[in-house]
């Protein structure tokens, strides 16, 4: 690299920092101090050893000045920035042109543009410090990386207040470790496999439907004839698994080529699969609104700096626009998550299984004949699956009863996680149906003429109905603030929110449901509205086939980030030059 710092061809301040969950942008003033054309402008993070280790997405303004993007836990290649003190360096081509400086107005803001991350159980955080360099005769501009971990304020040495470890705690460092050695001996047995197929949930005790329907497709095109398929579907998320139940998934996680996944697989925040092993993430929810993973980076249960999402090589999505909603979650790139589609919509979308689902839901549920449906399917409320529950109370299942005269039934679909049934008085069974039993929603949403939800990701098979849906948001901004969102809510939902149980009979009772915004949720959050979801799964994914456009992304982010590793920046006197 060419060192012309010192020629100041190109002066940079940043004028602001503003936050958004994890992305921290700055914006930047541009003052060319010559009449050489510079062309575009790059921007590392480079720290005290002169190494860049992160790099900014740039975007240039009307007036020549730029804003940079930065998500601290992907620097550009799917892990946190490591810790360490960092400029901002100002790079054109081969040529480092300037370290960014802090304006006068921003100065004394610095503090409050700081961040600090709560992990782990809130025992550590992951805090980014924004200060500037003392002893200078201008304002450099620093940030400061740092992972920290809870610390005893006690006298040194002292043990009072030290918790003791639980057998449970005991039982997990010493069988961590036995794991990991077993799997590297399977994977030095099985170092030459290939054509394995691993379809895995660690969240249920039966296969997820986005796995199901990739795993019958192949079957159904006679893969099994060039790919052994292997299962494995433990409630391990929740429920204590015994040794042998470890150890027989730890083999087949060794002997696979690929493993499929359709949601989040405790056992690889600490397993790490070897590098011929291919992870793809068929994630379970369409798009909903719910913030999980690295979009809620800070908040109770969010993941480690290191966790299983790292290990996925590629995700899925309903569109190209909507994958940044994944890619953020799982803190990888956007072009690591493909439009596919979902593999368990090819089913919902096939005209014959409707019609066959049809007759058997009006077999089932006879009071639904002749009327219309009111499908109330809000998700659960609470920490994790222990804990779900939906306050019934705020149903007023009485007035709602009245509203439906002659013209209304009501199903009540609540999330599989909420164990407790739903209170429905016995005088108003005649309308009111507890269908906490039926196996697949997507099948209710047949018959539904509206759908009541909330924050849940039913939403995303049910736009397809063309059909009006109501949201029920009590808690909006209790929601917001305790599980997050990652996108605006009230600009994304398609259809009309109501906060209190009040306004949302009143909106039953005027068909008031802004139905409008469904066709353009629609339109925003599938490439693709056909059956064929499960065969791009296997085709792109499983068996390696690219698009040409995603094969051109990949390879353009793997130059940058060669680029980013070659770059070396001189350190002297703690300064770049």
């Amino acid at each position: 690299m060419k060192k012309v710092i010192t020629q100041q061809l190109v002066k940079a301040t940043i004028t602001n920092i503003v936050w958004e969950r994890i992305f921290v942008t700055f914006d930047i003033r541009i003052e060319q101090l010559t009449d050489e054309s510079l062309g575009d402008l790059t921007f590392y993070a480079v720290n005290e050893s002169g190494a860049a280790k992160a790099r900014f997405r740039q975007q240039r303004q009307d007036n020549g000045n730029y804003q940079i993007r930065l998500n601290v836990t992907n620097q550009g290649e799917n892990h946190c920035i490591v810790s360490g003190n960092y400029w901002i360096v100002v790079c054109a081509g081969n040529r480092h042109l300037a370290v960014c400086e802090t304006d006068l107005n921003l100065v004394n803001r610095l503090e409050d543009c700081s961040r600090g991350f709560l992990y782990n159980r809130q025992k550590n955080v992951f805090s980014v410090v924004f200060y500037v360099s003392e002893g200078e005769d201008t304002l450099p501009f620093r940030m400061r990386i740092l992972p920290a971990a809870k610390t005893g304020l006690g006298m040194p040495g002292g043990t009072k207040g030290k918790k003791r470890k639980t057998i449970k705690t005991r039982i997990k460092e010493k069988r961590r470790p036995f794991l990991r050695s077993i799997y590297q001996c399977y994977a030095k047995q099985y170092r030459n496999k290939k054509n394995t197929v691993l379809f895995m949930s660690e969240q249920s005790d039966v296969l997820g439907r986005n796995l199901v329907a990739v795993r019958d497709r192949m079957k159904e095109r006679q893969m099994e004839s060039t790919y052994t398929i292997l299962e494995s579907a433990r409630s391990a998320a929740a429920t204590r698994q015994s040794m042998k139940s470890w150890w027989l998934l730890v083999k087949k996680l060794a002997q696979s080529s690929v493993v499929v996944l359709d949601d989040h697989a405790p056992i690889l925040d600490w397993l790490t699969l070897d590098d011929n092993t291919k992870v793809i993430q068929l994630w379970h929810a369409g798009a909903g609104f719910k913030s999980s993973g690295y979009s809620r980076w800070g908040h109770d249960g969010c993941p480690a700096p290191y966790s299983a999402h790292r290990q996925y090589d590629f995700g899925v999505a309903g569109s190209k626009q909507i994958a940044p909603f994944f890619s953020e979650v799982w803190g990888i790139q956007d072009e690591q998550v493909l439009p596919t589609g979902m593999p368990r919509m090819d089913a919902f979308l096939d005209q014959n299984h409707k019609k066959e689902k049809l007759k058997e839901l009006y077999e089932q549920y006879p009071m639904c004949k002749d009327k219309k449906v009111i499908l109330f399917a809000p998700t659960y409320r609470g920490r994790n699956k222990k804990t779900a529950m939906y306050p019934y109370e705020l149903i007023d299942f009485k007035r709602l009863y009245e509203l439906c005269g002659e013209e209304y039934v009501v199903l009540f679909k609540m999330h599989p996680w909420v164990a407790q049934e739903v209170p429905i008085p016995e005088g108003y069974r005649d309308k009111f149906v507890d269908a906490n039993q039926y196996p697949d929603i997507n099948d209710l949403f047949y018959m539904t003429d509206l759908l009541i939800s909330d924050y849940s990701s039913n939403i995303y098979e049910y736009s397809l109905m063309g059909k009006p849906m109501l949201f029920f948001a009590f808690d909006e901004i209790q929601y917001a603030f305790s599980r997050g969102f990652h996108r605006d809510y009230k600009a994304s939902v398609p259809g009309k929110i109501c906060h209190t149980f009040d306004a949302l009979l009143d909106a039953i009772r005027n068909k008031d449901f802004e139905e409008e915004k469904v066709k353009q949720y629609v339109e925003h959050h599938f490439d693709y509205v056909d059956s064929n979801a499960s065969d791009r799964v296997i085709d792109w994914l499983i068996l390696g086939d690219l698009p040409k456009e995603t094969v051109e992304e990949l390879q353009a982010i793997a130059d940058a980030n060669q680029c980013m590793n070659q770059q070396v920046f001189e350190i002297f006197d703690d300064k770049i030059v």
